[in-house]
């Protein structure tokens, strides 16, 4: 599977903008615009994202708050996984858990001994893929009632 993570840049800006989660998803996630706009209003939490790539084709969008100061129960970190989407289209096909790997070699290369998330609860939420990834429950709970969780990265190489 050839998947990459890419900067946004001018020239794929407006084809990452135009991915889209089904209907019954975007309680979870949201858009690739919001998430821009988050990480403009909150810049203590270092949003670090990148378009996801299977071979030249956008299919999805990964958002991480980079080694930041944690301020629970607001900001959770220092390595957090704060947006994933991976549009409707191409859904299915392991693009997700793909970029969530390369997202983990990224931070354990850059020190990380850990990397959390957290998940909207409801029907059809994403805690059994991040549980299939290895992200366990951590028994806390962020600013919006969702259930942290983490995954272990080992010591940093």
């Amino acid at each position: 599977m050839v998947v990459c993570l890419r900067e946004i840049v001018d020239e794929n800006r407006d084809a990452v903008l135009a991915l889209r989660l089904p209907p019954e998803q975007e309680r979870f996630v949201g858009s690739v615009h919001r998430a821009l706009a988050d990480a403009a209003k909150l810049p203590e939490a270092k949003g670090w994202y990148r378009a996801i790539y299977a071979r030249d084709e956008p299919v999805g969008f990964v958002m991480v708050s980079w080694n930041i100061e944690p301020k629970p129960p607001d900001l959770i970190g220092p390595w957090f996984l704060w947006k994933l989407l991976i549009d409707h289209r191409y859904q299915g096909r392991g693009y997700g858990a793909e970029a969530v790997r390369q997202v983990m070699a990224i931070v354990r290369d850059a020190g990380a001994t850990e990397l959390l998330t957290s998940h909207a609860l409801g029907d059809g939420n994403p805690g059994g893929f991040y549980e299939r990834l290895g992200f366990e429950p951590t028994g806390e709970y962020d600013g919006n009632g969702e259930p942290v969780l983490r995954l272990s990265l080992g010591a940093a190489r």
